[in-house]
């Protein structure tokens, strides 16, 4: 068990003793062996005519390695990394009479080839070697072995994320040859920032520098991410980047390929297809390629002499996988930087709670612009209060404050003006138009919708009518938009400014860009297009009461990066790009956007945190299920002595027609949640010990399911 100095919790970054456990964990599994014996006549291998696999079974219980015999026919084929084919279940070690009984065929990998085995039984043989493909690296099994214990998962699952699926084309198609390294590249922007110059030659030098970068606003932090790849390569290792979603990897990808020119980098992202993908993976495993972009499944990527390690804007939520283990790519890019020794660069335009205590450990060092450069990039943002808004005849009228109209006014002047809503669609939310308590359903007290713009009010749970609303509170029958969607914003703009094209852009539709003419663009968080030219000329960001109102743990700092976000696409103030924000002008995270002071409001939120014993200073997991399952578990599992069980609570029911998230209970169960809490230096014990009780409650033929995550996202 580590000590409490020994566990880094910012990322969960192993020190050396728990590496090297790791990597005997890897030599030795938990399993029982014996000297090989096989059926009546079977030509074995002969030499090393043990393999040792991994099953393709995510069941915690099965979480261990199995002997296998080589047969003469295989054993040329059967190296070490190559995909297998095994029987495996009731009976597959069992021989009668030369011929192997029960079991059914199962993938797996062949982890290594061994001279005996201390299996006390016969071993059924491998039924085949579906590859001879080595996609299966010793590196790549470690790193997996130490996600799959982090994050209370298994091996077999965490392997389905890091290799991807087998395309035979891809394969057979020869890989390009590896060109020479680049030269070292010019700093460029990085001259901007107090440590840029020396974090670029650092890495062009071979050294392994860790930084968390504030990234300042505007269109340069691809070009920025590029040059840092290109240093890495200089030195002749490689480097790989991972960002949130497709249309950041294809900014980073232009950057790259302006910078070193074609087929020196990899882009691993969704849209390039299973095949393609493939192949440009096996282009980075087989060396011909020693650069990778690309989003969250990237990070398992296995880069040759891997240098560097970056992630761009980690607060995302993309970045949280949503298969078993569940990892997030920052806390596996952290484990590789441990375990390979090398670079890492966490670099965002905002700040989490996560970044800044790497900084405050002193296990990264921060890579800032001085304020003069923060204020010459930076637009001017203006706010508009509750306040304000209430003396203000256009916000009642229109919901848009009259600093807004003029803001939008003058923007057009110049170019596009971008529109931040907190909701897509025409009217989510109602609420009575003069008390504003939110519109709810006499039967199942589930939120009033006027979908599409209807004047026929309906439950969005229950799907009944209201035909006859009056608000409960204050009797009123008249009701408002709470929070108008995009599409009823953009049909309000479109009236206001009938000369002026509008564009919206949402899940349903996402823009990359749009042109620098004059224009409207309505845009819901995270779905923001670039603007071509200097930038848009003015930004508002509207009910941003909505989006601090959330009961999250992380309202305020998932605020400030969505608006900083967006606002690092206006041109800087200098130019005169102009922020208005309608929010309460006195809370912190708008503070921090006035100021742009990203860092500062991390840093506060980490304070308070280490005060309230809240993550990331300390670690929790979560365990869901029905209550008397979650129950079960609890008294099953031998927690650390120093954990702390909040709950169990009720977990709120789905409304019916709602995606179903990972972790939410069946429609129609009423399903429990109680949170784990253990101080810094017991995170390894406390995913050990769920780890272990869960394995056990498998093996016992538990039906009802619990559902362990370990750093959940959401615990408000």
């Amino acid at each position: 068990m580590r000590s409490e100095q020994e566990e880094p919790e910012a990322g969960a970054v192993e020190p050396p003793e728990q590496l090297a456990l790791i990597r005997e964990t890897v030599r030795t599994a938990n399993v029982p062996r014996a000297k090989p014996r096989t059926w009546r006549g079977a030509a074995l291998a002969k030499e090393l005519p043990v393999a040792r696999i991994v099953v393709n079974k995510g069941v915690l219980h099965l979480d261990q390695f199995f002997d296998y015999a080589v047969p003469e026919e295989l054993d040329e084929a059967a190296q070490p990394g190559v995909r297998v084919r095994v029987r495996f279940g009731a009976g597959a070690h069992q021989v009668r009479g030369g011929r192997r009984e029960g079991g059914r065929l199962i993938d797996g990998f062949l982890v290594e080839r061994r001279a005996e085995s201390d299996y006390a039984g016969p071993l059924a043989a491998l039924a085949d070697v579906v590859s001879p493909e080595p996609v299966l690296s010793p590196e790549l099994l470690g790193l997996a072995r130490a996600v799959a214990d982090r994050y209370a998962g298994s091996l077999a699952d965490v392997l389905q994320l890091a290799v991807p699926p087998r395309s035979t084309r891809a394969e057979r198609r020869p890989s390009p040859e590896p060109l020479p390294p680049p030269p070292a590249p010019e700093a460029g922007s990085w001259s901007r920032y107090e440590q840029g110059e020396a974090f670029l030659a650092a890495l062009a030098q071979g050294a392994s520098p860790r930084a968390v970068w504030n990234a300042l606003p505007g269109p340069h932090w691809a070009d920025e991410l590029a040059r840092t790849i290109t240093a890495t390569l200089a030195s002749g290792r490689g480097a790989l980047v991972v960002v949130p979603d497709g249309r950041a990897a294809a900014r980073v990808d232009a950057a790259l390929t302006a910078a070193l020119g074609e087929g020196r980098h990899a882009l691993l992202t969704a849209e390039a297809g299973p095949e393609r993908r493939y192949a440009q993976w096996l282009a980075v495993r087989r060396g011909a390629v020693r650069a990778v972009v690309g989003t969250r499944a990237a990070m398992f990527a296995p880069v040759k002499d891997l240098g560097l390690v970056a992630i761009w804007d980690d607060g995302d939520g993309s970045h949280s996988e949503q298969h078993a283990p569940l990892p997030h790519a920052r806390e596996v890019l952290l484990l590789r930087a441990a375990h390979e020794g090398c670079g890492f660069l966490l670099g965002a335009t905002g700040c989490t709670v996560e970044a800044a205590q790497l900084v405050q450990t002193g296990w990264a060092r921060p890579l800032l612009a001085p304020r003069q450069e923060v204020r010459a990039a930076a637009p001017l943002v203006r706010t508009v209060g509750d306040n304000e808004l209430a003396r203000d005849e256009a916000a009642r009228a229109a919901r848009l404050p009259t600093l807004a109209w003029q803001a939008v006014r003058e923007g057009l002047k110049t170019g596009p003006v971008l529109v931040q809503v907190p909701r897509r669609g025409y009217v989510p939310r109602l609420a009575c138009e003069l008390c504003r308590t939110p519109a709810r359903c006499r039967h199942c007290s589930g939120p009033l919708e006027a979908p599409g713009g209807q004047d026929l009010l309906r439950c969005g749970w229950c799907g009944r009518g209201a035909p006859d609303w009056h608000c409960l509170t204050c009797g009123a029958p008249r009701l408002r938009a709470q929070v108008v969607g995009a599409r009823r914003t953009a049909e309000e703009l479109g009236r206001a400014f009938p000369a002026v094209p509008v564009r919206t852009s949402g899940r349903d539709h996402i823009l990359d860009t749009v042109p620098a003419r004059p224009a409207l663009v309505v845009s819901t968080p995270g779905a923001e297009p670039v603007a071509e030219g200097a930038g848009y000329a003015a930004a508002l960001l509207l009910d941003g009461w909505a989006m601090l109102g959330r009961p999250d743990l992380r309202a305020g700092e998932e605020a400030l990066r969505r608006w900083i976000d967006a606002a690092a696409l206006v041109r800087g103030q200098d130019d005169g790009g102009m922020v208005v924000v309608v929010a309460e002008p006195t809370l912190r995270p708008v503070q921090a956007l006035v100021r742009w002071d990203p860092v500062g409001h991390a840093q506060r939120e980490l304070a308070e945190r280490a005060e309230l014993g809240f993550p990331p200073v300390s670690r929790m997991a979560s365990v869901t299920g029905r209550a008397e399952a979650v129950a079960a578990f609890l008294t099953a599992a031998e927690l650390p002595g120093d954990a702390e069980v909040l709950g169990p609570v009720p977990l709120p029911p789905r409304p019916p027609g709602a995606p179903r998230r990972t972790g939410d209970p069946p429609p129609g169960e009423e399903w429990e949640r109680a949170l784990l809490r253990v101080p810094p230096g017991s995170g390894a014990a406390l995913a050990a010990a769920l780890k272990a009780a869960q394995a056990g409650r498998l093996a016992r033929g538990g039906d009802d399911p619990v559902r362990v995550r370990v750093d959940p996202p959401d615990i408000g």
